[in-house]
């Protein structure tokens, strides 16, 4: 029997604030254990907590982003539970009055959009971070991460598949990039989620869900999603019934396993922060934010797809970052050619960034030398060979496009002497080539232009060089 899957995703996202949520402390990944602490974030007697202003500016700009409603008037609450990464033995969170609530954000399923409601995006503090040592009996804690600000957004159940379930993750991400709230480095913890799950045979009120907590990449929600489903629909094809649980996904066996069983909002006891006044929000800083926002990711692919004319596969993977989204509309500015720095961005740019992630980042190369490297390459003053070549120099080096090609000679050579010198030459030096080709073997025409092409260093015009070898052919 066919299942209906209903997921919801809740995202944890670290904001890069220069500070902690409710203190000085820093907010930075990587320091040694326990060194980016004060008796703030380690609930020390009589340490108060003070609003860090950036955060509920960024949460703000999230929300906006993901066309949410803004709260004029918001709380912090205490969530009541003890665990040895949290000091307090609570966390401050948000219960009833959400900064964010009644968005939505619309994924692309295979070209066609699909609209996913955010139920609601709320402040909250992280955790520190439990360290299991095998050569350690019982566990460590590092609480540099405690206190640092994070922005939980809680999805409608609206989304029917793991597949959605890992595009809506990765549409939320690359928002979050876009507005330079977060760094979503999924590797290093500052974006996780959980997955909330319930099969029911179609028609059917929802059945029971469960949930697996923080798992950190886009490809292992869908395969835990998948992995859940698959669960779920075994056993109340079995006669069973699904039990409410938490369970925690185990990425490298491929299945999950039962934590305890799921709380409910009771269950935490929430009550207002007595430490901390409520937050009143006015449309003056709301305006100001939504006016500072960058063209958001589906708005700028459609305009890709619609007024440049580039493919939709080309569009959605230039548009999944900002910084090269940007670099190629920079470069379509300068030479004009849409289509053509596409394909220049599809193969040479996404090679680069495919062995080294934070090639735009640390490159010299940028929108503007590309834009005129391919004018030069449109114009035919340089091959595709060359190209390249000053592209690897600009990448390492810097400096301007022009000076690089007259310094390295790069530009085409259509001296006619010089082209039919190398045509006779290696004429010459493969008779046999010449007479496979005359007798009919094409791929002989292949191999005699790629020694020629060599010959010349690939710094001639190749339709001038196919031209002149088509003429010393039918002349011998």
């Amino acid at each position: 029997m066919e299942y209906e899957i209903v997921i919801g995703l809740e995202i944890h996202a670290e904001l890069k604030t220069r500070t902690k949520m409710f203190c000085n402390c820093r907010n930075e990944f990587g320091a040694k254990p326990n060194t980016l602490v004060c008796p703030v974030c380690l609930a020390m007697p009589g340490a108060l907590p003070a609003m860090n202003r950036t955060a509920v500016e960024y949460a703000i700009r999230a929300g906006l982003a993901m066309n949410c409603s803004i709260s004029s008037f918001t709380k912090m609450d205490r969530k009541n539970y003890f665990y040895p990464d949290l000091p307090r033995a609570y966390q401050i969170s948000q219960y009833d009055r959400p900064l964010c609530y009644d968005g939505y954000v619309d994924i692309d399923v295979n070209g066609q959009y699909k609209r996913i409601g955010i139920e609601r995006i709320h402040l909250e503090e992280d955790a520190g971070k439990l360290i299991h040592d095998a050569c350690v009996t019982g566990s460590l804690v590092d609480y540099n991460r405690c206190g640092v600000p994070l922005i939980e957004i809680v999805s409608r159940p609206d989304i029917s598949s793991p597949e959605e379930a890992r595009i809506f993750l990765e549409t939320i991400k690359t928002i979050l990039e876009y507005v330079e709230v977060s760094d979503c480095k999924m590797q290093e913890g500052s974006l996780r989620a959980d997955v909330n799950l319930s099969v029911r045979k179609p028609g059917d009120p929802l059945g029971t869900r469960t949930e697996m907590k923080n798992i950190n990449s886009l490809h292992a929600v869908q395969r835990a999603a998948q992995a859940e489903a698959d669960r779920q629909a075994a056993i109340i094809s079995d006669g069973g019934s699904i039990i409410q649980e938490t369970r925690r996904w185990d990425d490298s066996r491929g299945e999950s396993y039962s934590m305890r069983n799921k709380e409910e909002a009771l269950d935490y006891r929430f009550f207002p922060e007595p430490d901390l006044v409520p937050v009143v929000i006015d449309q003056e800083l709301i305006d100001e934010i939504r006016k500072s926002l960058p063209e958001l990711p589906t708005s700028r692919k459609d305009r890709y797809i619609n007024d440049f004319g580039i493919p939709w596969y080309d569009a959605q993977l230039i548009t999944q970052s900002r910084p090269l989204a940007e670099m190629f509309e920079t470069a379509v500015g300068v030479c004009g050619n849409p289509k053509l720095v596409s394909n220049w961005i599809m193969t040479d740019i996404m090679r680069r960034i495919n062995e080294n992630k934070d090639f735009l980042s640390v490159s010299s190369l940028d929108g503007k030398k590309l834009g005129r490297v391919l004018i030069l390459l449109d114009k035919g003053d340089i091959t595709p060979n060359s190209a390249k070549e000053v592209l690897d120099i600009l990448a390492l080096e810097g400096g301007d496009p022009d000076a690089i090609i007259e310094k390295r000679g790069l530009k085409v050579q259509r001296d006619e002497n010089l082209i039919a010198k190398a045509v006779g030459e290696v004429l010459d030096q493969n008779p046999q080539a010449v007479a496979d080709y005359r007798s009919g073997k094409e791929k002989a025409f292949g191999f005699l232009m790629g020694r020629i092409m060599a010959a010349l260093k690939g710094r001639s015009d190749p339709a001038q060089v196919r031209e002149m070898l088509i003429q010393h052919l039918n002349k011998q």
